[in-house]
């Protein structure tokens, strides 16, 4: 391994025995197992025709040193099993991982406290269980109880701090061990939004003193703000890797809606003898389609149609929804030109504009209809027919601005303030 390199991952596998757990027909539990089987009549059931489960898949990948390097993937892709034989806690069926240098993994958030000893006390076990000898702990306790910010609470039992208190002593701990390499999982998603800013500036700061991190985390903006690089695993396998931006922008959209749909066949479309719809498309302010829009950017959504018969007052509607599929707004087509006014036969397309700095980052979901007015009637309505990503590229001009982590709301609208001063 070359020495500007923290980790070489090659050819990682592992593989877990799904009946492993049975015990053997001789031994005492195979016995007990078999009386209870018999007692109620129950024959064991036969071994499965595969009963292993490969977490991992011939996984290779390699991090330098100084690098922020990030891992992401839905819960069952192999993260965790990847994190411990990173961490030694397990060992690969096939392949190996060469460390590079001193090493240490955060697995869980508190890693060997307990729950009746003092914070004072756990932060001296907890660093010796993590590798830090007691002078060390001692030359920097003040420093981490102080990045804590638990110095009134330090001698009490960890029991009866809140979770967010227990949280900034846990990885405090693990910040101030100052190892080579320092793997953190998933701490950016606890704590509140100021302490996850103040833990990324830790880690921005380990990796700035030529210290490497990897970074497993749900968290997507984080991921991209940190990390220069990330690798994108799926049922054990890595099914992207490169630069954190592009990785995470593959998760994101893996499985998703598309930004256009469109009925080229009239016969097929929604709608009826009146009114068929024809397209809704996600588009940047230019015009081109896209499933990714830049939050501080103008984007538009348009819905192409055929009006099939004249005189008829049609009004185009978008909803918007969230990727938890919460409402977010719902818009009605009010273009002067045509608002309630009989329209002629022929093509129209109606456009949407959405100014920048308005939505929110993640996934939105748009349906779109058309009906008529005075009377109402529903010609078509299309739930969750396109779809698209906003991203906050983090650059701090945004309604966000240097803010980390998670950031409530399906809108965020970079508004105007004011504030006036009248000194004493």
């Amino acid at each position: 391994m070359g020495s500007g390199t923290a980790v070489r991952v090659e050819g990682l596998s592992k593989r877990y025995r799904l009946g492993a757990t049975h015990a053997p027909d001789g031994s005492l539990a195979g016995a007990l197992a078999r009386g209870v089987r018999q007692l109620v009549g129950r024959r064991a059931a036969p071994p499965p025709a595969d009963d292993s489960l490969w977490a991992l898949r011939d996984v290779s990948f390699e991090i330098k040193k100084g690098e922020v390097f990030g891992v992401i993937g839905t819960n069952g892709s192999g993260k965790s099993t990847l994190l411990k034989i990173l961490s030694r806690v397990t060992e690969p069926t096939k392949g190996r991982a060469i460390i590079n240098g001193r090493f240490c993994g955060l697995l869980e958030v508190g890693t060997g406290f307990h729950p009746e000893l003092t914070g004072r006390d756990n932060v001296f076990m907890s660093g010796a269980i993590l590798g830090m000898k007691r002078e060390e702990i001692a030359r920097k306790f003040d420093e981490i109880v102080a990045f804590a910010e638990v110095e009134q609470f330090i001698d009490t039992p960890v029991k009866h701090y809140s979770s967010g208190m227990y949280v900034r002593l846990g990885f405090s701990v693990l910040a101030h061990m100052d190892p080579d390499i320092l793997i953190v999982d998933e701490v950016l998603a606890v704590g509140d939004v100021r302490f996850q800013k103040k833990c990324m500036g830790k880690m921005e700061d380990v990796g700035q003193h030529g210290r490497t991190v990897i970074l497993v985390s749900h968290d997507m903006p984080a991921i991209t703000r940190m990390c220069s690089r990330a690798i994108l695993l799926n049922k054990g396998t890595v099914v992207e890797a490169g630069p954190a931006h592009d990785v995470v922008n593959h998760y994101l959209h893996a499985g998703h809606i598309q930004p256009c749909a469109e009925w080229p066949n009239p016969a097929q479309a929604p709608g009826n003898d009146s009114v068929r719809l024809r397209a809704v498309r996600v588009k940047t302010e230019t015009g081109q389609v896209t499933d990714v829009i830049d939050i501080r950017k103008p984007m538009r959504i348009e819905i192409e149609y055929d009006i099939l018969k004249p005189g008829q007052m049609i009004v185009a509607q978008f909803g918007f929804n969230t990727e938890e599929d919460v409402i977010a707004f719902i818009v009605n087509d009010r273009d002067p030109v045509w608002y309630r006014r009989p329209r002629a036969v022929g093509r129209y397309i109606s456009t949407a504009w959405i100014p920048g700095n308005f939505l929110s980052e993640g996934t939105m979901v748009v349906g779109g209809g058309l009906f008529s007015e005075d009377p109402w009637h529903e010609h078509c309505d299309v739930p969750r027919v396109v779809g698209f990503r906003v991203v906050d590229p983090g650059t701090g001009d945004t309604a966000r601005g240097d803010v980390t982590g998670r950031w409530e709301g399906a809108i965020r609208p970079l508004l105007k303030w004011t504030t006036d001063h009248a000194p004493f």
